[in-house]
């Protein structure tokens, strides 16, 4: 048996999965998986009397820490902070607006809006929490809540997961897995078992999040089959068995194909869906007021958006926030382990600045005018046009609200074929975005090698819902999903405590490197001057830049690296690969951070040929010319000391290193 175990540990670790992550996260859903096919009354019981106790005991701590998540992240978007990279300095974003925008939205909430986009305010406005149903005050008052569900709030709490996630993995090169969210708490010791139980946590949560998802999305997708095939396909467990199956092996290809290709197409393609979608029924609806319905929910909720936050109907005893708010809350923090790592992943080389705008504000304005759009539409139904029927088939079954409402708009069968691939593709997203996270955070936050255990996590979603389906437990799970979020949003307090102090030492280290003279005038010998200018008009070769590396810069660094030691301070010069010199200072007291001089030749495509090259290594040798750049700790500082004398190196390390020093001096 121990040799088995050795054989198992041996061939995940050749596989880079970390052993203790994989395998104590399957065996943590098998024992839910289990308890909930062998007891699931008990389970549910258990699950419901667990949310029933959080509802009544701590909600209010769910909506102060929400307020001050949203409040912590629109504080960094504004402040000096926002200047700070997700990255090295010289870093630049993977993917365009469009790409990065299409992938975190499909993500985040997509499949949400296809689901609640018509329920949603068709509920609140006939049974809203306080005052009479079926009024046009209630009309006001279901586009306020649902804004307040699905705008900044939700957004703040997966942009500060990511947040932390991407600023200490590409800024500080920690583990892109939720165990570096509690660096700031333990230090080294997220890479023991506390960083493991972390990353178990997270790898659970974002399973049975796809999953439970899995279960109750394919409702919808059923039920539009039904609406156009009525003779065809019935509303049963078989058939949305197979179409979870379905759904599941289109993930799988999705998540095989990679980030690059499958994930990133087919996200593009539903946004290109979705806007093609949201302006057809704009068109056909009532244009005019549902322009002036937009303007106007966007008002009334940004002048109500501080009453909402804290509102906790204290005075006014409802069941209905606790069915309605309190489970938003704890449904977007269980999923923000998840969704919040795979915005960091999309998200390197954007500044704090751009994230912020991106995440918060950019998926926010759409949801709102995509719950304008359709909400509005089917209150206007329902209010205006007396279309009761509406109503009722929402409150009866809230899978046939999108579907219901199409029947009154031109082209319903047209537009009920698109809804359906959309959902379909959302779920798709959703799972094979999921699918690759609950990779990483198996695989020490870098990916396993193969495609294997992606589609391990890729096909155990479908199943964990096809189980969950046959034995009813899809209720319990989601009640367990949502009940995970209190221990986490206390942990996600102390990171985000700890976020603050990281930030604060960056900023430190920025404006001291702004104050210092960036790039000195080197001293010069006689006729360096020349070869300089010759440098500036010319484009020099790799040959030349190299050679220049290896003699000139590495001769300074050494004597640099001599004299330190000679006065005590220990220093080594290393060169990894030709046109490549590193000085490295350790540092001198377990608070500081390490000094780093690294001269790195980077390749250049020349202004002649730039039309016709995207990237440098696309362009053949004679299109390129290369440059010694500077790249201190935090990454590159984008100038250039090719043909600089020895002398003009060395004055820069001392500058550089003066640099250095007065910023430990200015954070002790």
């Amino acid at each position: 048996m121990m040799n088995f175990c050795n054989q198992i540990h041996q061939r995940l670790q050749q596989r880079n999965i970390n052993t203790r992550v994989f395998m104590g996260a399957s065996g943590i859903i098998v024992a839910i998986l289990a308890f909930a096919v062998l007891a699931p009354k008990w389970a549910d019981a258990t699950f419901k009397h667990l949310q029933s106790m959080i509802v009544d005991n701590a909600s209010w701590y769910y909506i102060l820490t929400v307020a001050i998540i949203l409040l912590t992240t629109v504080y960094l978007g504004i402040s000096r902070y926002g200047n700070i990279k997700l990255g090295l300095d010289h870093s630049k974003p993977e993917y365009s607006n469009f790409s990065w925008f299409a992938m975190l939205f499909s993500a985040g909430m997509g499949i949400g809006l296809m689901f609640f986009g018509v329920a949603e305010p068709v509920m609140h406005f006939l049974s809203p929490p306080l005052g009479q149903g079926g009024d046009v005050q209630a009309a006001r008052q279901a586009m306020r809540l649902t804004f307040f569900h699905w705008g900044l709030h939700a957004w703040a709490i997966y942009a500060i997961v990511a947040l932390i996630l991407a600023f200490f993995a590409y800024r500080h090169h920690l583990p892109l897995t939720l165990r570096s969210a509690l660096y700031p708490l333990i230090g080294e010791r997220i890479y023991g078992k506390w960083g493991d139980i972390m990353d178990i946590f997270a790898v659970v949560g974002t399973l049975f999040g796809v999953a439970t998802s899995l279960g109750y999305g394919v409702l919808q997708v059923n039920t539009g089959l039904n609406y156009l095939f009525p003779n065809l396909i019935s509303v049963n467990v078989p058939t949305q068995i197979v179409l979870i199956i379905a759904v599941t092996g289109l993930a799988t290809w999705s998540v095989v194909s990679g980030l690059d290709k499958g994930v990133k197409f087919l996200s593009e393609l539903n946004l290109g869906l979705a806007v093609l979608l949201l302006f057809f029924v704009l068109i056909t609806g009532s244009t005019i007021f549902l322009l002036q319905a937009f303007v106007q929910n966007v008002g009334h909720y940004a002048s109500n958006i501080v009453s909402m936050t804290f509102n906790m109907y204290a005075y006014e005893k409802t069941t209905w926030f606790g069915g309605w708010t309190i489970l938003y809350w704890g449904w977007w923090l269980s999923w923000s382990p998840f969704v919040g790592l795979f915005i960091a992943k999309i998200s390197h080389g954007r500044t704090i600045r751009q994230f912020v705008t991106g995440v918060l504000l950019v998926p926010t304005g759409f949801t709102f005018l995509w719950m304008t759009v359709f909400g509005n539409t089917a209150i206007d139904m329902i209010l205006n046009k007396h279309i009761h029927q509406l109503g009722e088939i929402v409150n009866k079954d809230v899978s046939l609200a999108l579907f219901a409402m199409f029947e009154h708009l031109p082209f319903s069968t047209v537009l009920t074929s698109v809804g359906l691939l959309m959902v379909v593709v959302f779920f798709v997203t959703s799972a094979d975005s999921g699918a690759l996270v609950m990779d990483m955070l198996c695989a020490n936050g870098q990916g396993s090698k193969g495609v294997g255990y992606r589609i391990y996590w890729s096909s155990g979603a479908g199943v964990v819902a096809i189980v969950l389906l046959l034995v009813g437990g899809l209720g319990a799970l989601q009640t367990m999903t949502i009940a995970s979020a209190l221990p986490f949003v206390t942990a996600l307090m102390v990171a985000m405590y700890g976020l603050m102090k990281a930030l604060y030492i960056d900023a430190q280290k920025m404006e001291v490197q702004q104050l210092s003279l960036t790039t000195p005038l080197p001293a010069m010998g006689s006729g360096a001057w020349r070869e300089r200018l010759h440098v500036i008009m010319d484009f020099p070769n790799h040959e030349r830049v190299s050679q220049f590396i290896d003699s000139t810069v590495h001769e300074a660094c050494q004597e640099v690296c001599d004299e330190l030691q000679h006065n005590g301070v220990e220093a080594q010069v290393s060169s990894h690969k030709s046109g490549n010199v590193v000085l490295s200072i350790p540092a001198q007291q377990p608070e500081d951070l390490p000094f780093t001089y690294k001269v790195k030749m980077v390749a250049y495509v020349k202004p002649t040929v730039s039309q016709q090259y995207l990237h440098a290594q696309d362009a053949p040798e004679e299109h390129k010319y290369y440059r010694a750049e500077v790249h201190l700790t935090q990454g590159g500082q984008d100038y250039d000391i090719m043909a600089w004398s020895k002398e003009g190196v060395i004055n820069d390390i001392i500058q550089q290193y003066h640099t250095h020093m007065h910023f430990l001096h200015r954070i002790r």
